[in-house]
């Protein structure tokens, strides 16, 4: 018995961590154990972990076999970072010109990013997504929670051109918040050739960064197939990219969580995806 609870505890481990998908060969050799010793223990923590809420393990079929974990969403972590994201940002000095809110502060702690990540991850899951995509630099904290949460990598659009990255496309766009020509820039080499993506940022007013995102991921032949954002704006209303899933939304200097949110915070179980746009 004590045996087994050792190994209880390592194969959830295991089957929790981030990374690549566990092959159940290796998982088997790593514990020492048989394939249907490694099943049945398997079976086990998938129904105490979906009977706490901490999450569901699906098996994957194929050579060797996999298993995906898909961690639970803390409700209650959600509700409190909201929270301090709605006090924070109500404050009036977060203003720091027409159109603009300080949030640098908010977004480099895990505590209130990590619950908004999982959150995104959770309405963009259904979307068969390979990689999350964002542009350097305050969009990467909030795409990371959401790739940790998926399982699938980061790719990170420059600003402009990195002499170390070799080879790089690059587009020029007008911004929708300052109305500036910007460009920005990808590697040649990122793993994205092919790939449905999800593009992550923290901020959206009228969505000219993922829109010259989205243009420029096409041409690696890449498609975003969802884009989710920590605070989007009331206004303008027509956006330039379409099913924008925001958490908070900003209207005259006043922050409140989205529709959708405020739903799935009432729900308390796990939203169902919905295909509707406005919805979003």
């Amino acid at each position: 018995m004590r045996d087994r609870l050792r190994r209880l505890v390592a194969l959830t481990r295991m089957v929790t961590r981030p990374g690549p998908v566990p092959l159940l060969s290796e998982m088997a050799d790593a514990l020492q154990v048989a394939k249907s010793t490694l099943s049945e223990d398997l079976a086990l923590v998938r129904d105490v972990l979906s009977e706490a809420g901490l999450g569901e393990i699906h098996t994957q079929v194929g050579v060797g076999g996999g298993v995906r974990f898909v961690e639970g969403l803390d409700v209650n972590q959600v509700r409190a970072a909201l929270e301090v994201w709605v006090q924070a940002l109500d404050e009036p000095d977060r203003m720091t010109g027409p159109g603009f809110l300080y949030m640098t502060d908010l977004l480099f702690r895990p505590e209130l990013v990590d619950p908004l990540g999982a959150l995104l991850a959770e309405r963009l899951a259904g979307r068969s997504a390979g990689l999350v995509a964002t542009v350097e630099t305050k969009g990467i904290p909030l795409a990371l929670a959401v790739s940790r949460a998926l399982s699938i990598p980061v790719v990170l659009i420059r600003r402009d051109n990195r002499l170390s990255e070799g080879s790089s496309l690059s587009i020029n766009y007008l911004s929708g918040s300052s109305h500036r020509i910007q460009s920005m820039s990808l590697a040649r080499r990122a793993p994205v050739r092919g790939a449905r993506v999800l593009f992550v940022d923290d901020f959206l007013k009228a969505g000219g960064t993922a829109r010259a995102a989205t243009d420029l991921l096409h041409e690696f032949d890449a498609e975003v197939v969802g884009v989710g954002v920590l605070v989007a704006t009331a206004s303008p209303a027509a956006k330039l990219v379409a099913d924008v899933a925001a958490c908070l939304r900003w209207e005259e200097s006043s922050v409140a969580p989205t529709p959708w949110v405020a739903a799935r915070l009432a729900a308390g179980a796990p939203a169902q995806q919905s295909t509707d746009p406005a919805a979003r």
